[in-house]
Order: C-alpha cells, then sequence, then structure tokens
C-alpha cells in the first residue's frame, strides 16, 4: 500500500488502547530492521525523520528509504513524519517533498506565537491532505538539534483553545518524558533493590486532565525511549562512556498507550542498539572492516528491539 497518513491509524489506536510506534530513521539499516519488524508482527508504523536526519543523510535518500520499505513490506500501513519541524518553511519543504505527517515545534514560543505559526502550517498542510501534529509544553533534555535545559508541563487549560485555534490532528504533550539518552539526572530518581536507578513517574494527572478536555482527540508522547540497560551495559563494557543513562519505564509508556496516547516516539534505544553492537563486533573481531559485517548483526538488534516494543509496550502487534 501507499504511504498512508495518521488519522485512521489513531482513530484505531485511540479505541483499541495502544499506541503507534514513531521511530526516528537515519540510514537504510534501521529503516530495514524497524519496517521488517512491523511486517512479521502486522503493526502500523510512523517513520520519522528529524531536521538532524535531513541535514545528515539528504531528504531525498530517506524518502526513497522509506518508498523503498513500503515496496518491501506491502502488508502494514506506513507513515513519514517531519518530527520537530522548526519552522514553517522545513514543514513545507518536507509537505512539498512527499511527507504525509509533518510535527511544527512552536513550543519555545510564546502560546499565541505558537498558535499562529502551528495554525499557518495547518492551513499549508491540509491543502495538500497531509496532517500536522502541534506542541504544548516542552521537554528537557538534548536530542538531534532538539535542545531545553529545563521543560515545562503542559496546562491541560490551555489544549481546547489550541487546538480549536490551529485545526492540529495530534498534540505532543509534557507530561515528564525527556530527549535523549540521559533523560534524568541521578539526583532526580531513587534506585531500586537491584541498585538501578528509576526515574520519577509520569505525570498521569495531567495527562488524564488533557483527555477529559479532548476526548477522542489523538495524544502524543515525545522522548520515550526507554534507554534498555542491556545496550547502556553493551556499549560501556565494550569501550563506551555513558554513565548514569536512564529512561522512561516501558510499563509506564504501555499504561501511557492504555489511555489517549496513539503515538510514542522511540529514537535513543535505536542508536543504543546499533552502536552496542558494533562496539562489541570490533572488540570481537578487530581484523574486520567490511561495513556489511557490522552493520548486519546491528539490524538484527534494532529489528528484536523494535519487535520487543510493538508486542510489549506499545501493544500495536496485529493492528495493521
Amino acid at each position: 500500500m501507499p504511504l498512508v497518513t495518521s488519522k485512521e491509524m489513531f482513530e484505531k489506536a485511540y479505541k483499541g488502547g495502544y499506541a503507534v510506534g514513531a521511530f526516528n530513521v537515519n540510514n537504510m539499516e534501521i529503516v530495514q530492521g524497524i519496517t521488517e519488524a512491523c511486517q512479521e508482527e502486522k503493526a502500523p508504523v510512523i517513520l520519522q525523520v528529524s531536521k538532524g536526519a535531513r541535514a545528515y543523510a539528504n531528504h531525498t535518500y530517506l524518502v526513497k528509504l522509506v518508498e523503498a520499505a513500503v515496496i518491501e513490506c506491502p502488508d502494514i500501513p506506513v507513515v513519514l513524519h517531519l518530527d520537530h519541524g522548526p519552522d514553517f518553511e522545513t514543514c513545507k519543504a518536507c509537505i512539498d517533498g512527499g511527507f504525509t505527517s509533518v510535527m511544527i515545534d512552536g513550543s519555545s514560543h510564546s502560546f499565541e506565537d505558537n498558535i499562529a505559526l502551528t495554525k499557518k502550517v495547518v492551513e499549508y498542510a491540509h491543502d495538500h491532505g497531509v496532517v500536522v501534529e502541534g506542541e504544548l509544553g516542552t521537554l528537557a533534555g538534548i536530542e538531534d538539534e532538539v535542545s531545553h535545559a529545563v521543560g515545562s508541563y503542559t496546562r491541560p487549560e490551555e489544549v481546547e483553545e489550541f487546538v480549536s485555534k490551529t485545526g492540529v490532528d495530534s498534540l505532543a504533550i509534557a507530561i515528564g518524558t525527556s530527549h535523549g539518552a540521559y533523560k534524568f539526572k541521578p539526583e532526580q530518581c531513587t534506585r531500586n533493590e537491584k541498585g538501578i536507578l528509576v526515574p520519577p513517574p509520569l505525570r498521569f494527572d495531567i495527562l488524564e486532565e488533557v483527555s477529559k478536555r479532548l476526548p477522542g482527540f489523538p495524544i502524543v508522547l515525545h522522548g520515550s525511549s526507554s534507554v534498555p540497560q542491556e545496550y547502556v551495559k553493551m556499549v560501556n563494557e565494550f569501550g563506551g562512556k555513558m554513565p548514569d543513562a536512564v529512561g522512561v519505564p516501558e510499563d509506564q509508556l504501555r499504561q501511557a498507550a492504555k489511555l489517549a496516547v496513539c503515538k510514542i516516539n522511540i529514537d535513543s534505544d535505536l542508536r543504543l542498539a546499533m552502536t552496542g553492537t558494533i562496539r562489541k563486533f570490533f572488540t570481537e573481531h578487530p581484523e574486520k572492516f567490511d561495513p556489511r559485517e557490522y552493520l548486519k548483526p546491528a539490524r538484527a538488534n534494532i529489528k528484536e528491539l523494535v519487535r520487543h516494543k510493538l508486542v510489549d509496550v506499545l501493544g500495536c502487534a496485529g493492528k495493521a
């Protein structure tokens, strides 16, 4: 099937009590690992491209990789989405260039300016059959070119006005998730009986209040990578240095998916799986130099990680 928008995808997710995985892509192996897992698990998927990914890999290369995945995985719906579009011009370029969904991130602006910018993008996107995600509230952390030292929770009393005045199709909110692999400082966390750092819980009270004010409306969570500790350990064991990298607990993400959250963004987990696998490969095979040899196991581990997310976290396996 051709690329689709997320409209019908989100309607089914909301009614079904699951979330669709939105995975950031940067190269061929990541695209392959994600979409092969989704094809085998019969899961819908959103492939996201950030401003940084477009700068790194080139817009055209990324679009063609996704189009190739659509051909190779014909049984699943695939959305091509711009993640954290910084301005109207970037959103327009992606809309004109084959994307079926864009996010305009006006969260760093005033409430009024965020509405004005988001509305401008929505009007252009809807005229071209593309859906739009907006954002209220700010996530702390660093990922790609998105960086905020301090986050701010979404104010539920603002969401109705924002959605009605902008016409957005989905809304990203801030309830305690964070960008990057270092989402929480050690002093923000507690340690469980195994000595593992446990971050503060998500603000489900904000999510529930937003849901009451926007019944049936799809909510999005950014900064929701769980930072799998087996890959953090692998990175550190084979020459890396990632102390106290802590992500969002998967049980909390599953709880969010059962509520109004229809899209959960996952990025750092994939990068960790790829980097940890490659570090391990070179340590165990120092004589190797062919990229195909070390990228193949990296792709396989990305695929298994995505499969786990689809089945055990998002709940979207079998929903294509």
